[in-house]
């Protein structure tokens, strides 16, 4: 990823914090204090610094792109990088953790975490990464983002050609070890995904039995359209709902959470053209809920 550093040389006494908010990087307080934890902002007679480092004039402040931005940093917020060029972004997303702001939930969100990423680490208040799909909040796994509109509008364009493979805990065991389900859904007034004989939208998920527990199941979901809660509602209607999903008529959770994660994605790189394929292990503690019911 190409990066730029800014020098910039200081007129007059002042505070290293606020010299930062007064530079044509249109850097906001957060954003700058940012930058000062990730060690990102140095000054030319100075071995370290802080948002209170004096400075005199001549002295030669520099912001480094892209550096000394830990990782764990983000990782502490529910986010974790898998893959990063100049235009996307792959992500492996906590549960718990929305794919994007709401009425109620604006700051806490993958994007949101994900911008201030990226605007630390190059050192730019213009990076910004721009959704291509969303996970359900309760849902972890695999996330793609885009680093431009274009590129945005390329992979949304040619979305169904993305591979797109989850893998869930279910309770009980499907009669067929795999099979297509094709629903049309429609989403009501309270905001649930229902089937319907007529209207709503296409779903059509493939599944196959990976592993059988006693009471339990692990599932391999492949999509092949991307519907609002599609996977929970049409493992509910072929009854067997998701371990955790109250919503859709799940009766246990042992995992205090969703039984979904987002496992594989599989795709063209919108620019280069080159084959991309990103996995993810799913979490040890779904993974348990088939052990843990094997001994029961």
């Amino acid at each position: 990823m190409p990066s730029r550093d800014h020098r910039f040389s200081v007129l007059s006494r002042c505070e290293l914090l606020p010299y930062l908010l007064t530079l044509p990087l249109g850097l906001s307080r957060k954003a700058a204090k940012d930058l000062l934890r990730f060690r990102a902002v140095s000054v030319s007679r100075m071995t370290t610094v802080k948002h209170d480092t004096p400075l005199e004039p001549g002295d030669l402040v520099t912001i480094t792109a892209g550096k000394q931005v830990p990782a764990e940093s983000i990782e502490r917020q529910g986010l974790k990088i898998v893959y990063l060029d100049d235009h996307i972004v792959i992500v492996e997303k906590a549960a718990g953790l929305l794919s994007m702001g709401s009425e109620a939930e604006k700051e806490r969100t993958a994007h949101r975490i994900l911008n201030d990423h990226l605007k630390a680490l190059t050192g730019s208040p213009s990076q910004q990464a721009f959704i291509v799909h969303r996970l359900d909040r309760e849902t972890s796994g695999l996330m793609m983002f885009a680093r431009s509109p274009a590129v945005q509008a390329a992979l949304q364009q040619n979305w169904k050609s993305v591979t797109k493979k989850y893998l869930a805990v279910v309770e009980g065991v499907p009669a067929k070890a795999e099979g297509t389900l094709r629903d049309n859904l429609e989403e009501s007034k309270s905001l649930r995904m229902h089937r319907v004989d007529r209207g709503g939208d296409l779903a059509i998920t493939h599944y196959r039995v990976l592993q059988k527990g006693r009471r339990n199941s692990l599932i391999e979901l492949t999509l092949e359209t991307g519907r609002k809660n599609q996977i929970r509602v049409q493992m509910a209607g072929l009854g067997h709902p998701i371990v955790g999903d109250h919503k859709y008529g799940a009766t246990t959770d042992p995992a205090r959470r969703l039984a979904l994660h987002s496992h594989e994605l599989k795709f063209r790189h919108p620019v280069s053209g080159s084959s991309m394929e990103f996995h993810s292990a799913m979490p040890n503690l779904l993974v348990g809920l088939i052990a843990a019911r094997e001994r029961d």
